[in-house]
């Protein structure tokens, strides 16, 4: 991998973070058991150590490239909407939490997805704010 490393390739890969993160909070708050679990949970192991041994040689060589300050400043903009979005979406669930519409399990399930989805929406985010130049 000769190639540079862009901080549109770092913030995409922030969906495989919260996509392993929904991976592993399914394998902690199952209730159930089926014997091809441990197939999965062995797979989503070595992917995890695979995938954060590659993803350090690329930070560490993005971090002696010269930086995209206008990029930078897209992305802080862009976190602080996101900062807003889980916000409220963090009040949302706790609020159907202590009405009990939902219980603590669901609740777990709403918030690493709402993780998911936010990663989805910051990249897609960042990705039309980068190619307009905004």
């Amino acid at each position: 991998m000769k190639s540079k490393v862009t901080l549109k390739e770092m913030v995409g890969t922030k969906i495989i973070y919260a996509l392993l993160l929904v991976c592993y909070y399914w394998m902690w708050a199952r209730r159930d058991w089926h014997s091809y679990y441990t197939a999965i949970q062995n797979m989503v192991a070595a992917f995890t150590v695979i995938f954060f041994a590659l993803q350090a040689s690329r930070i560490h060589k993005y971090s002696k490239e010269e930086k995209d300050e206008l990029a930078i400043q897209n992305l802080r903009r862009i976190d602080a909407v996101g900062l807003k979005i889980m916000t409220a979406a963090t009040v949302v669930i706790a609020f159907a939490c202590a009405v009990v519409f939902i219980d603590g399990r669901t609740a777990g399930y709403a918030l690493v997805g709402m993780i998911f989805v936010l990663a989805v929406i910051r990249f897609i985010l960042f990705c039309v704010m980068d190619s307009k130049g905004v």
